[in-house]
C-alpha cells in the first residue's frame, strides 16, 4: 500500500536528533512557556519574516485569537463582516463565527481553488472589516490589487496559513545552495496570520500546535496575553482569555524540523513536477502549474496537497484503493452544506460545490519515493 502520508517515516527521517531533543526537554523538567517555545518563536518569526510569532495550541486557535485581539483593539466588533473563501476547511469560518462576526462567503478561482480575488470588491459593504485569504493546499493566494483594495476600504487582511508553511509570493528559488528566497513568505503578507503545525502539515509537530505571526506590536502583545488566560503577568488578568499555549516538547520538535523545511518543500515540488509531466489521462484535471520558472524553482506552491479532479471522483478513489494507493478527499462537504451552519444549507455556490464533488488528493510528501510516484501515475493513466 502506498500511504497517502507516511507520518511515521517522516518522523523517522529526523532521528536521532528528534528523540535526543525531546529527551533534553523531558530531562530539563520545564514543559510550558520555557526556552524551547521562546527559541522557536524567534526562529519561526525570522523564517517567515515578521517581528512577532506567538506559539499557541493549534491553527484554529491562532485564527480565533487574531480576531479576539482585533476586538480588544476596537478594530472589529460583533456583527462585522469578514470576507472568506467558500471553498475552504471549516476552521477558517469557525474562527470568524466564534467571535460573533459574520462570514461573507466568496467563490473560488477554478484554476487555483483559492479565493477569487477579482470577486472580493463586489462583496464589500460598510460592515466589512477584514478579508481572510486561505493559502489552500499550499498555494499562495495574494495580489497587489488585494493590497490596494484593503488600503482603499481600510480593511485588515488575515491569512489562514495552515497549509502553506514556506510558501511565498513573487519569489523564486535561486540557483545557490541552500535555497534563498526573493520575495515574502506567506504568514507575513497580511496584517496577521494563523499558522498550523498539525502533524500532517509540511512543518508538523508531534501533536496539535500553532502560531500567530504578525508585524503588529499591539496585536502581538494582546494575543500573547489572551492565549494565556488573558494574563500578561502571573495572576493578573487583563482580558477574558483562554488557555492556548504551545508546549515545550512541540516547540523543540518544530525547531528540529524547521531547519529542513525548505529542503522538504523542494522535494514535494519535485514529486508534483513528476505528476504534472507524466499524468496523461485526459479525464483527469491537474492543478494549475503555470509558474514561469518551473515548479521546482517557484516558492508560490509548497504542495501540502496535490489535488486532482475527476467527474467520477468516488469511482476513481475506489479504483486507486483497489490498486494499493491511498488517497483522501479535501474536502467532501463544503462549509455551507454542513449541519454546523444549517442556516446556510440553502445557499448555492456552484463552483465550490463542484470542487467538493470532484477533488481527490494524491499521495505526496518529502519522503515519497520516485518509484511510488511512478506507480501512482501509471495507475491513474490506466483508469477508464
Amino acid at each position: 500500500m502506498i500511504k497517502f502520508l507516511d507520518i511515521q517515516k517522516i518522523t523517522g527521517s529526523f532521528e536521532p536528533q528528534l528523540s535526543e531533543t525531546i529527551g533534553r526537554v523531558v530531562n530539563r523538567g520545564w514543559y510550558l512557556l520555557g526556552e524551547e517555545v521562546t527559541a522557536f518563536e524567534r526562529e519561526y518569526a525570522a523564517y517567515i519574516g515578521v517581528r512577532h510569532c506567538i506559539g499557541v495550541a493549534n491553527g484554529l486557535d491562532a485564527l480565533r485569537l487574531i480576531f479576539r485581539g482585533w476586538i480588544e483593539m476596537g478594530v472589529v466588533s460583533e456583527g462585522d463582516e469578514v470576507i472568506v473563501p467558500a471553498n475552504t476547511y471549516i476552521a477558517s469560518i469557525l474562527a470568524i463565527t466564534d467571535n460573533r462576526l459574520k462570514p461573507v462567503l466568496v467563490e473560488p478561482d477554478m484554476t487555483t481553488y483559492n479565493l477569487d480575488l477579482s470577486l472580493v470588491e463586489q462583496h464589500i459593504t460598510p460592515r466589512t472589516k477584514a478579508i481572510m485569504v486561505v493559502h489552500l493546499y499550499g498555494r499562495a493566494c495574494w495580489s497587489e490589487e488585494l493590497e490596494q483594495m484593503a488600503k482603499k476600504y481600510k480593511l485588515r487582511i488575515i491569512e489562514d496559513n495552515a497549509q502553506a508553511a514556506g510558501a511565498g509570493w513573487s519569489c523564486t528559488l535561486t540557483e545557490s545552495a541552500p535555497p534563498g528566497l526573493a520575495g515574502k513568505r506567506t504568514g507575513s503578507l497580511g496584517d496577521a496570520a494563523g499558522n498550523s503545525f498539525y502533524p500532517g502539515k509540511n512543518l508538523g509537530a508531534l501533536g496539535d500546535a500553532g502560531a500567530v505571526t504578525t508585524n503588529d506590536d499591539e496585536l502581538a502583545t494582546i494575543v500573547r496575553a489572551l492565549a494565556n488566560y488573558g494574563s500578561s503577568r502571573k495572576y493578573v488578568f487583563d482580558y477574558q482569555g483562554l488557555n492556548s499555549r504551545l508546549d515545550e516538547i512541540q516547540a523543540a520538535a518544530l525547531r528540529v524540523k524547521l531547519h529542513r523545511l525548505d529542503e522538504d518543500n523542494c522535494r514535494r515540488r519535485r514529486i508534483a513536477r513528476y505528476y504534472h509531466e507524466n499524468i496523461s489521462n485526459p479525464s483527469i484535471m491537474l492543478p494549475e502549474a503555470s509558474e514561469a520558472d518551473g515548479i521546482e524553482k517557484n516558492h508560490g506552491h509548497v504542495y501540502h496537497l496535490f489535488v486532482i479532479r475527476h467527474a467520477e471522483r468516488d469511482r476513481l478513489q475506489r479504483y486507486l484503493t483497489e490498486n494499493g494507493i491511498q488517497t483522501l478527499i479535501h474536502y467532501p462537504i463544503p462549509p455551507h452544506k454542513q449541519l454546523a451552519y444549517r442556516e446556510w444549507n440553502g445557499l448555492v455556490f456552484p463552483l465550490t460545490e463542484q470542487i467538493h464533488r470532484e477533488v481527490l488528493s494524491l499521495p505526496i510528501s518529502q519522503v515519497m519515493e520516485d518509484e511510488e510516484a511512478a506507480i501512482v501515475t501509471e495507475a491513474i493513466n490506466k483508469f477508464r
